[in-house]
């Protein structure tokens, strides 16, 4: 044998300030520390058995003494080091008002290629981590590709995020700090939502006309897209509101506009 199924006992660490706890707690706690790091942190059975499944490289799995007995063996030689600390200690690191006592530090993805081709979600300086990852879980769920995220966006590799995304991060290709121009390689139509101007989006989908694949771009929850790249739009489409809101949260309008994109790729075989 080799690797991690060498290992026997884990290390255990008995003191507060023990230099992998502390780092253990940066990355925890610390939205942009993993851009440093490499590595990212996740706890709980969902994020662990999704990055599990996905293939994720596990550097550390921790966990409390509390947990140890059991989920020692639930998850049994899958990362380079299993770490063991007090349950004290493990609430320093956990983010989580309820915290599962366990968790693993993994290894950043390596650097995807973009799709020119892809089904495509641009985010432009999206604030809200929550939004961020609830927008990641319904990309993936609803077969977009790839996620462009503009500089100014929450990171998309933060805690928030991630507990937001859950698990959505390990099947997307995922891009971040980027400038407009970033986005020249894409050869497929940009869309523009908006309140005011354009189409229906759910005529188009009716009459078949909605480009798929495209890339769909979501703006700043209080200011939208920026000018310039409601310029490059190839089209501007708009979401029904029967009962008259301004807006809608943005959210909300990516779920609409990704289930309209998944309808289209697969119109012939859905109940519509």
């Amino acid at each position: 044998m080799s690797g991690p199924e060498m290992l026997a006992s884990p290390l255990r660490i008995t003191s507060k300030d023990n230099a992998v706890l502390k780092a253990l707690r940066r990355l925890s706690q610390d939205s942009t520390q993993y851009r440093q790091t490499q590595t990212f942190w996740i706890e709980g059975e969902h994020l662990c058995r999704a990055a599990l499944d996905k293939g994720v490289k596990v550097k550390r799995a921790v966990f409390a003494d509390s947990v140890w007995p059991t989920m020692g063996q639930a998850f049994p030689s899958m990362a380079e080091q299993n770490v063991l600390i007090p349950d004290a200690f493990f609430e320093s690191i956990s983010a989580l008002g309820s915290s599962a006592h366990y968790g693993f530090e993994c290894e950043m993805p390596q650097a995807p290629t973009m799709d020119p081709h892809g089904m495509t979600l641009i985010l432009d300086r999206l604030q809200d981590a929550g939004n961020v990852g609830a927008i990641l879980r319904t990309a993936a769920a609803m077969g977009c590709s790839q996620v462009l995220a503009i500089k100014g966006s929450a990171a998309l590799w933060s805690g928030k995020v991630l507990r937001a995304g859950m698990g959505a991060h390990f099947s997307l290709r995922l891009f971040e700090s980027l400038q407009e121009a970033d986005l020249e390689p894409l050869q497929v139509p940009l869309l523009a939502t908006s309140s005011h101007q354009g189409e229906y989006l759910h005529e188009l989908v009716a009459l078949g006309r909605l480009p798929h694949p495209c890339a769909w771009m979501m703006g700043h929850e209080g200011q939208g897209l920026s000018a310039s790249l409601l310029e490059r739009a190839d089209a501007h489409l708009r979401i029904a509101q029967t009962h008259g809101q301004e807006s809608l949260n943005v959210a909300v309008a990516a779920s609409i506009c990704l289930y309209s994109s998944a309808m289209m790729s697969q119109k012939k075989d859905l109940p519509i």
